[in-house]
């Protein structure tokens, strides 16, 4: 009995010294944090931001400031749902990948077998609808947008506006962010589950990992502690302009909690949502034609941050901004959501979280010691929404990233003719060097020198 007593007085000991250390290292966590965020809100770029930092599922912060309405003085609660935008994607493809699991669909599988689309003859399948790698052109970057976004019109009036565009490029030879896609995957999980998409999600997705806090959005609904939406203006902030839910959809109409993104993330990636094998499926970056492998998967992003895999989507709409991003190897989630859009980056203030939380990656740097004028030039493809001139210029040994009139990047080397600016890389290719492909996570672009 005494050597149990003995045994159990060392082992709350050191529960209490690693506990002791947990709470200082989140205090100093905090601390970081709190200045970050307040100077965001003292220059009026911001409403409100809410974070959640989790590991193992111990909070290192969790934690709100700033306003969820401003002309009420009302604080933003811990609990405050947001918009989510374009994080909504990872659950549409976690949705997909059910059916898939279910025997209901396969990735391979024809658009047109479930949605009436015209694609102009050419072939596209759900795997490229869930990697912007259809070619489909994307509809919240087409001029007619800005005014069907404030209108209600049956879902298929945007079908018939988009067919008659044509790709961007042939399905599966590049990956352009794509709203397009996601909106068909949302007719297609309707289609086969005999759901809504509303209805599917929260049956299947929130009520399976426990997030009580999450739903469809809705422009009339009251809903306690949803955060107001603003958007920077000329002269300040000022409240987010009108959208209607119709047109998000299973792209980004979804909304949530930092603490029921957490959740999220907890049964996604430990097995509660998906089998093993789907899992694996789901995490898997698309592979274009010619065998290059990206960085997007399925509705969500597979990179390494700080000398460690990542799992990340950020999202944007009207009045919000989103970033959830796990580290699978450590079991941490890191999620932010503003209630503003507008100058502030939730994907920014997360990179600087996890900074605090694992500490600056040291990068080795490549020294090139050739000559860089062969990458010099000028190229030009398909960009998102628009086509991409990018000029490459060589000052002293030097590359520089030009984007159109923008102020020039500085390119660094990383290995035989591939070099980067921060997660972008550029890759020169083809014979003479005449083919640049630019890979910016959310985009892979193909671009042939002028």
């Amino acid at each position: 009995m005494k050597q149990l007593a003995f045994t159990f007085a060392i082992a709350f000991i050191l529960f209490s010294c690693d506990s002791s250390k947990n709470q200082n290292s989140a205090s100093t966590l905090e601390l970081k944090v709190d200045s970050l965020v307040q100077h965001y809100l003292d220059s009026a770029r911001i409403a409100g931001v809410a974070i959640a930092v989790v590991k193992d599922n111990q909070p290192l912060l969790l934690k709100s400031y700033g306003y969820a309405d401003i002309a009420f003085d009302t604080k933003l609660p811990i609990n405050a749902s947001f918009e989510i935008g374009s994080v909504t994607k990872q659950f549409t493809g976690a949705a997909i990948l059910q059916l898939v699991e279910q025997g209901k669909l396969a990735l391979d599988d024809d658009l047109a077998k479930y949605v009436t689309f015209d694609t102009h003859g050419k072939k596209v399948t759900v795997r490229q609808l869930l990697s912007h790698t259809s070619g489909i052109k994307g509809y919240t970057e087409l001029p007619v947008f800005e005014k069907l976004a404030a209108e209600k019109h049956k879902r298929d009036t945007l079908l018939r506006i988009v067919e008659k565009e044509p790709f961007d490029f042939e399905p599966g030879e590049a990956l352009i962010y794509n709203n397009t896609g996601f909106f068909l995957l949302g007719l297609i999980i309707e289609k086969v589950s005999g759901l809504s998409y509303d209805a599917y999600v929260t049956k299947h997705l929130f009520e399976k990992a426990g997030m009580a806090n999450s739903y469809y959005a809705s422009e009339r609904a009251i809903t306690k502690n949803k955060a107001h939406g603003y958007q920077m203006g000329e002269k300040g902030l000022e409240n987010a302009s009108y959208l209607d839910h119709t047109w998000p959809y299973a792209a980004g109409s979804l909304c949530s909690s930092v603490e029921d993104l957490v959740k999220w993330n907890t049964a996604l990636h430990h097995g509660q949502i998906l089998n093993e094998n789907t899992y694996k499926e789901f995490i898997t970056p698309v592979t274009l034609n010619d065998g290059t492998v990206t960085k997007y998967a399925k509705g969500i992003t597979v990179t390494e941050s700080h000398g460690r895999r990542r799992l990340e989507h950020g999202g944007g709409i009207y009045g919000y901004l989103s970033e959830n991003a796990y580290y699978p190897d450590d079991k941490v989630s890191i999620v932010v959501l503003i209630n503003t859009a507008g100058p502030v980056s939730p994907g920014d203030i997360g990179d600087k979280i996890a900074d605090w939380v694992f500490g600056k990656s040291e990068t080795n740097v490549a020294s090139f010691t050739g000559d860089a004028a062969k990458f010099t030039g000028t190229f030009k493809g398909r960009g998102r929404g628009q086509d991409l001139l990018v000029t490459i210029e060589k000052k002293d040994s030097v590359l520089t990233a030009k984007y159109d009139d923008d102020k020039p990047a500085t390119l660094k080397y990383v290995k035989e003719n591939t070099w980067s600016d921060g997660n972008t890389m550029y890759v020169f290719s083809g014979p003479d060097l005449m083919e640049l492909r630019i890979d910016q996570v959310y985009g892979y672009y193909v671009l042939k020198r002028n």
